[in-house]
This record gives structure tokens, C-alpha cells and sequence, in this order.
């Protein structure tokens, strides 16, 4: 299979959807909201649902009601490059928010916080430069029962995508009293796009992944839909409209390529008559979607 997928963050949000972006492209260089769509068909009444660059790097965000509140267990780790960005960053970030590791010399790193902004999205901030153009990485937090898992689940993800790598991994150090072979930090990509992933280790952590970060991964036909929710699911639960959750409880979103083109219709029967057959579906199927698209259906 071509490594042809794209990756994109997608956080769920009450009713701050647009705003947030606004408020991240503001902050952000090289950053802008691409599109916004309102979608009066669902669940939730009207919904907005917002594309968005950061860093050059692609994210998507949906305003659908409180059912999910974000939290740290996937967080984003910006690498700032200079003092200068990092402190920026930190100060606007932090601002209505809160800091979780304030700004500071670390173990690791020269200069790093961690805050969570006001919307609730949580970022890791390291004044380090990343040899690479995705300055913004996705890092997933593997906390309590699942801290040892952090290998495992590398292993698994790099297994499932093409052109995937492990580009670093960090074991605990033995005091740390860890399973033997845990690793305490792993960088990887999939697709050739880069995530982070962490252990919790023995500190309790009151939150685990929930549907609100999730990562969408965008598919050209049903061959590949089908692939990417077989392998995603195995272990892990089917859920509606093309989400799932992975055997570490991880959301996933597979969705065909066509659907930005069918959700960004100004045409609001279009709109209607995709949302309506979507809302029946578990796993996406592309030709019902077009049919239904098309009127057709």
C-alpha cells in the first residue's frame, strides 16, 4: 500500500471550535483557518466544522456539544527553535489556561513547559529545533494500566501504516521500577508524519484517551477504508461514522479523501443527504456516501 494517507489531528470541542483556531492561527506562524462549515443535520443541531494550519501542519476541529472534554492524554509538543519563541509561546498559551510544568531547565531538555490553554488542549513546548517540517507532533500519554505499553503500541501502529519508522526510543531506567523493556519516550512516524509517544510510569494520572483528540486518517478508496478500520480495530471497538477506538482506547477517524469535498458543500441538501447516511454507518462506505452525495442513493 502507498504511504499516500495523510494524518490529522481532530479535537472535539463544545462550542469553541471556530474560535479556538482563530485563536491558535493568531499565535501560530505560518498558521490560518482554511475552512469553516456549519452542518445543521446532526445529533447536536448545528455544528461547525473548522479546518485549520498551524506550523504548516494540518488539524481539524468540530463543535458538537460536551461529551467529551479534552485532556492531556494526547497533547502537542511544539518545537520552538530559539528562547525567544519558546517564552512567546509559553506566555500566550498559558494565558486563561494553566501551566502544568512551568518554563524551566529539565532533565531533558534546556528549556520546556507543559500548559494547558484555555480551550483545554494541552501543549508541550521545547525550545529544541526538529529536523523536520512538521514543528508540531501529536504526543500520545500512555498513563496507569497502559504506562508499560508504550513499546507494544509503537510496534503496533508502525506495523499497520507504510513508511513508518522509529526514529528514537528512551527505556526507564531501572530505579524507575518498570516492567524490563519499557520505554519511558518513543518518536515514530507513520506515513512519514511524526508522533511522540510517553509513560505515564507509577504517578496516577486522572484521565486516559477519550474521543475528543482523535486522528483522522484520510483514505483515496474503500480498499483502503477497509484496511485501516480491519487493522485499527482489532482489539478495539467499532464505533459511528467512520470513528473507532484502537486496543489502547485511542480514537481514529477513516475517512475517504472525498468526504472534505462532500462536508464543505455549500449546498445544504448535499449536506443533509450525507450527514443523514453517514449517521448510519459504522465503518464509512465511500459509494453510498457519493450516492448519497449525488442524490442518488
Amino acid at each position: 500500500m502507498a504511504a499516500s494517507n495523510k494524518i490529522v489531528p481532530h479535537l472535539w470541542f463544545n462550542k469553541e471550535a471556530k474560535q479556538a483556531a482563530e485563536y491558535y492561527a493568531s499565535i501560530f506562524p505560518n498558521s490560518a483557518v482554511t475552512n469553516v462549515t456549519t452542518n445543521s443535520g446532526t445529533p447536536s443541531g448545528d455544528v461547525d466544522i473548522v479546518s485549520f494550519k498551524l506550523s504548516g501542519v494540518e488539524f481539524a476541529a468540530i463543535s458538537a456539544g460536551p461529551y467529551f472534554q479534552i485532556n492531556p492524554s494526547i497533547s502537542f509538543f511544539v518545537y520552538c527553535g530559539s528562547d525567544g519563541e519558546i517564552e512567546r509561546l509559553y506566555n500566550k498559551l498559558s494565558e486563561g489556561g494553566k501551566v502544568l510544568m512551568p518554563l524551566d531547565k529539565y532533565e531533558w531538555s534546556n528549556k520546556y513547559a507543559w500548559v494547558q490553554d484555555k480551550y483545554g488542549v494541552s501543549w508541550q513546548l521545547d525550545v529544541d529545533p526538529i529536523n523536520s517540517n512538521q514543528k508540531i507532533v501529536p504526543a500520545i500519554l500512555f498513563a496507569n494500566d497502559k504506562a508499560a505499553q508504550v513499546k507494544k503500541a509503537v510496534d503496533f501502529y508502525c506495523s499497520i501504516f507504510p513508511d513508518s519508522k522509529i526514529l528514537m526510543e528512551s527505556p526507564w531506567d531501572e530505579s524507575a521500577g518498570m516492567p524490563d523493556g519499557s520505554l519511558l519516550f518513543a518518536q515514530f512516524k507513520l506515513n512519514g508524519y511524526i508522533f511522540n509517544a510517553m509513560s505515564g510510569g507509577s504517578m496516577k494520572h486522572e484521565f486516559d484517551f477519550n474521543e475528543a483528540v482523535s486522528l483522522m486518517v484520510y483514505c483515496k478508496d474503500q480498499n483502503e477504508i477497509d484496511y485501516y478500520w480491519d487493522k485499527l480495530t482489532e482489539g478495539g471497538s467499532e464505533q459511528q461514522c467512520g470513528w473507532l477506538k484502537d486496543k489502547f482506547g485511542v480514537s481514529w477517524q477513516i475517512i475517504p479523501v472525498e468526504m472534505d469535498e462532500m462536508m464543505r458543500t455549500k449546498n445544504k441538501e448535499q449536506l443533509a443527504r450525507v450527514t443523514e447516511a453517514m449517521l448510519k454507518m459504522g465503518k464509512l462506505n465511500l459509494e453510498k456516501l457519493k450516492k448519497a452525495y449525488n442524490g442518488t442513493l
